[in-house]
């Protein structure tokens, strides 16, 4: 039996630099007041050993686990079908692994995960929280803030109580909804549908108040609900041919329910753009430049918004902030503000 490799120690790492353990357990723990000669002498040696810091320790030190968790309200069926939640998480996992954090996603399939969420956050387990993907009645916010994890979302939240105020990331979601609309106006079409997303969240409402913001008088018919997802799609692009067979244009909430709708117009003998034309939302690469035919859509930088929530977070949590989560829009002595981002009209040939 081949014996068993011992791991360096600060003490061995001390003995190598000149220094004492209290310098080395500073600098490997990111504290100021060592000289940078010392500094210096010690990370060569902790390089030439090959020194790994014992997590668990450190933490006793520094009173954080340099690890986030990524909470999405979704099954995992809907998480790993659909781009988008790639694209944040990517966003998400470049900024954290720039700061040398670990990811820890937790996804919540019903009731009980909540529970099981909850309960993980406040068990000190992570230094902080980034949520996305909220509906309405979902009780996570709520056992977020019992558990007393920073947090920061990624979507306006929709509480109306006023009573919480936190800190976000979204992007314009009704300024670009409008722009839709307007361009497809634009083009002369005048009996323009919209399929929504899950009005359970913020960002379908935002879109259909950018569709009412222009199209006023807007028949009802013209509206349908939808889930973001493309057999849905399919379904309310059905529902839309059914209620009205004149219809001209349609905005759908995403990208990936406009690639549903383009499949029904298609199997209908409809010719895009000449009969109706067709404008998504999100731009994602992987759907917009695959549909047939490509897709006109607006842009939000998911991946940008993943990386600013992150960094969001870890700026709060670098200030001492524990009042993350809840600073909302306060900006009092630097402190981390909620962003929202831009949209840009993408023309391809769908529109």
């Amino acid at each position: 039996m081949s014996e068993a490799v011992s791991r360096p120690t600060l003490e061995a790492v001390a003995a190598r630099a000149g220094v004492s353990r209290a310098t080395v357990s500073r600098v490997v723990n990111g504290a100021h007041g060592v000289r940078d000669a010392l500094a210096e002498r010690v990370r060569r040696a902790v390089e030439e050993l090959g020194y790994v810091p014992n997590q668990a320790a450190r933490s006793l030190v520094t009173k954080r686990h340099d690890a986030v968790a990524v909470v999405i309200a979704e099954p995992e069926t809907r998480v790993f079908a659909d781009p988008f939640f790639a694209l944040q998480l990517r966003g998400i996992s470049k900024e954290l692994t720039a700061h040398d954090a670990q990811l820890v996603l937790l996804l919540t399939e019903g009731r009980d995960d909540h529970t099981r969420v909850g309960r993980y956050l406040a068990g000190g387990h992570v230094d902080g929280a980034l949520v996305f993907s909220l509906h309405l009645d979902d009780p996570l916010p709520g056992l977020i803030q019992r558990a007393g994890v920073p947090t920061v979302f990624g979507g306006r939240p929709g509480w109306s109580d006023g009573s919480r105020r936190v800190l976000y990331v979204d992007s314009d979601n009704r300024g670009g909804a409008r722009e839709a609309v307007r361009h497809l106006a634009g083009l002369g079409r005048r009996r323009i549908g919209h399929i929504t997303g899950p009005l359970d969240q913020t960002s379908a409402v935002d879109r259909l108040d950018g569709f009412r913001d222009v199209m006023v008088d807007a028949d009802p018919r013209l509206i349908v609900e939808s889930d973001f997802t493309p057999a849905d799609g399919e379904r309310a692009m059905r529902e839309l041919l059914d209620r009205c067979p004149d219809l001209d244009a349609v905005f759908a909430a995403n990208d990936l329910t406009a690639s549903g709708a383009l499949r029904v117009l298609r199997e209908r003998g409809l010719r895009v753009p000449e009969d109706v034309a067709v404008v998504g939302f999100d731009d994602m690469l992987p759907v917009a430049e695959q549909t047939d035919p490509p897709l006109t859509t607006v842009r939000q930088d998911i991946e940008e918004m993943g990386r600013l929530m992150a960094r969001l977070l870890l700026r709060g949590l670098d200030r001492g902030d524990g009042d993350t989560g809840r600073a909302g829009e306060a900006a009092v002595g630097g402190a981390p503000r909620s962003v929202v981002l831009p949209t840009t009209l993408v023309r391809r040939a769908s529109a």
